[in-house]
């Protein structure tokens, strides 16, 4: 599967710099937002010349074929440059197949004010209010203290044996909390989603990693319908971009 709007435009830039040529096994393929615009500007339609839209690739299906047929994908390294890289960049969010379990929300009286809107961010608000999100950590009281866009610090890792180096990439988690030994990191869905690109949970995780020296847990959470669903991860080598593990998941329905 690839993306339409897409494979034209990545076509001509891989031809502009003769990408099909580099040897992915030894090194990534470094490439610019100006080198995108210069090789994308005779492009009319603004979706096939931009390039935030050409290099958002957050899904498998966001890819444009030349990556999905040569096994690349796309990381920002620092502002306005990018990496092309050899490997598997994605992993899948299992369906969670255990029966849900009943919650009873630790707050003694209904919040009005959830039920208004429809949002990510407002559902997990919810989620960690009612002591379901603390209740799943098992980390004990948790705090909201990561909110908005950052940027990371310079730090290396490797994908599939080959190295790389980024800095000052902006990236942004839904919710982040802190207990005591803990800096808990949320990627929020109100749909489902069924794939996702590593790096949005490997970039906040190596960030505050490094910024609190605390164990850092990244999660995904969804609400579908009247179901709370959480999955827990972890990186089993830190330097290891596809050392992702999933720990445990489940998903709630409140009493």
């Amino acid at each position: 599967m690839s993306n339409p709007s897409k494979d034209v435009p990545w076509s001509i830039i891989f031809d502009a710099y003769d990408i099909h040529s580099h040897n992915f096994d030894e090194s990534p393929f470094y490439i610019s937002a100006q080198q995108i615009k210069d090789a994308t500007s005779h492009f009319s339609k603004t979706a096939e010349r931009e390039v935030r839209i050409l290099c958002y690739q957050a899904q498998r299906k966001d890819q444009p074929e030349v990556f999905t047929n040569s096994g690349l994908f796309l990381l920002p390294v620092k502002n306005g440059h990018y990496a092309i890289m050899k490997g598997e960049g994605y992993m899948e969010i299992p369906e969670i197949t255990s029966p849900s379990t009943k919650f009873r929300p630790a707050h003694g009286f209904e919040l009005e004010s959830a039920k208004v809107g429809d949002s990510e961010m407002q559902h997990l608000d919810f989620a960690h209010a009612s002591g379901m999100l603390e209740d799943f950590v098992g980390e004990g009281r948790l705090y909201l203290t990561i909110r908005g866009r950052k940027y990371t610090p310079e730090f290396s890792f490797s994908v599939d044996g080959v190295q790389i180096t980024q800095k000052s990439v902006q990236t942004e988690v839904d919710a982040g909390y802190e207990g005591e030994g803990v800096v808990v990191l949320v990627e929020g869905k109100n749909t489902k989603v069924k794939d996702t690109i590593i790096r949005q949970l490997y970039y906040p995780y190596r960030k505050w990693a490094k910024e609190t020296g605390k164990r850092v847990i990244p999660m995904f959470f969804e609400k579908n319908d009247d179901e709370y669903m959480f999955w827990m991860y972890e990186f089993t080598d830190p330097d290891d971009y596809n050392s992702i593990r999933l720990v445990r998941s489940c998903r709630n329905r409140l009493t």
